[in-house]
């Protein structure tokens, strides 16, 4: 079995000069860092009086799970050799909030990949449920993670 370890540095910028003295008194600011990509910004949801401006906790939620999918779903498409010449996905997730915590309830992945062998249409549906077991992100929630899929076929 083969382990692979992930690191980041996450810092907390949202200190206004009186630290969390209050609720209303900090920032929600916080900057990540990894070796290798550049620095991310991130706050809370605005709906958390966070900045709309910077990345949120749920969103990168769901780009973790859209993109290990769309990553899945290609190394898939290799093996069975179906050629995707585009993919696209526009995830939707939902919290439910409950006191001060919550959880997601479910996230849907709406990817739209572009094939170029009509004959491969009907495969690509399996590929997505190949891929969604594949996906490490996606075999790590406790909620479920839906797919719905549209398949176009390109015409040059």
């Amino acid at each position: 079995m083969a382990t692979h370890p992930y690191e980041l540095t996450l810092s907390w910028t949202g200190n206004r000069g009186s630290g969390t003295s209050g609720y209303r008194d900090y920032d929600r600011s916080v900057t990540v860092c990894a070796d290798g990509p550049e620095k991310l910004q991130l706050s809370a949801d605005a709906a958390f009086r966070g900045d709309r401006s910077k990345w949120n906790p749920e969103q990168l939620l769901l780009a973790a799970l859209s993109e290990c999918h769309c990553l899945s779903f290609l190394h898939i498409a290799v093996l069975h050799g179906v050629t995707v010449v585009g993919y696209e996905d526009a995830p939707v997730g939902t919290i439910v909030q409950e006191g001060i915590g919550g959880r997601f309830t479910n996230v849907t992945l709406r990817p739209t990949v572009t094939i170029t062998d009509p004959a491969h249409a009907d495969l690509v549906p399996r590929l997505h449920k190949e891929a969604g077991a594949a996906c490490f992100i996606a075999s790590s929630m406790n909620f479920p993670v839906g797919h719905e899929p549209t398949t176009l076929v390109s015409t040059g």
